[in-house]
């Protein structure tokens, strides 16, 4: 947003949401939905809804949707889910809700967060947001999501301005890395036609790989496994972004009790 050419400091993802698809997101929805969908393949009790998480501008929505999927998307921004809106149709199943709330009390057969979601997270608040989603997956449900690794931390250290231009639009990334706190603010300017100029700051964590496995087994996970991103290949020390897969482990007996006591 701009007023009298100045560039004004937007809240994060709101003004970005207009250009976000342009010069923020590679083309790789399709193929890691392809990915997932080949996960959960021979899965006996099957895959049929699943819930979409800082689903965004809506591209990973539409991809599963596309491959017969009946998925919900949660996001914690407004203008980012006009955008999913605009992509998915008036039938689409799009909450504004902020993690670890997320807003549906549905059951699905599985989740997913694509793109770095989590890495906005503080630790804490990343830790409720997979108890939050055990509460929401089946028994034997899928989870996977991803996040950045610490090769992207030192990649982002290593270069800490960025420039492009893609349809027009000028932008500039410029971050501060703490690789002691394990965090990364960035500034991101964009400037161009058709657009107001505007920036915004967003903090991404950077979660120790034992962190990871430690909130998933709290959370009630189990069969975890770590990949390069959407891959078959194991990681490496140059993986920028990690894949994770686990499966929610069964309800406690004192729990499944109590929920056939109230049913």
């Amino acid at each position: 947003m701009s007023v009298s050419g100045e560039v004004v400091e937007a809240d994060p993802y709101t003004a970005l949401a207009v250009v976000y698809d342009d010069i923020v997101v590679d083309r790789c929805h399709g193929r890691w939905a392809r990915h997932i969908h080949e996960l959960w393949g021979g899965d006996p009790d099957g895959v049929t809804t699943v819930l979409d998480v800082c689903c965004g501008t809506g591209l990973m929505t539409a991809e599963l949707a596309d491959l017969g999927y009946r998925v919900a998307g949660v996001d914690a921004s407004q203008a980012m889910l006009d955008r999913a809106r605009r992509l998915l149709g008036p039938d689409a199943v799009l909450v504004r809700a902020t993690l670890p709330d997320l807003g549906v009390d549905d059951v699905f057969d599985a989740a997913v967060s694509t793109l770095d979601g989590f890495n906005h997270l503080t630790p804490e608040a990343f830790r409720a947001a997979l108890a939050a989603l055990a509460t929401r997956i089946r028994p034997g449900g899928w989870l996977v999501f991803d996040v950045h690794t610490d090769a992207m931390m030192e990649l982002m250290l290593a270069n800490p301005v960025l420039r492009g231009e893609e349809d027009g639009h000028r932008f500039t990334l410029t971050s501060t890395v703490d690789t002691r706190a394990r965090t990364c603010d960035t500034r991101i300017r964009v400037t161009g036609e058709g657009v107001a100029r505007f920036t915004e700051r967003h903090r991404q964590w950077f979660f120790p790989e034992a962190d990871i496995r430690g909130a998933l087994a709290a959370a009630g996970f189990e069969r975890v496994t770590v990949t390069d991103e959407y891959a078959h290949r194991p990681l490496d020390p140059s993986s920028l972004r990690a894949t994770w897969t686990a499966r929610r482990g069964p309800i406690p007996a004192g729990i499944a009790q109590e929920a056939t006591q109230c049913s």
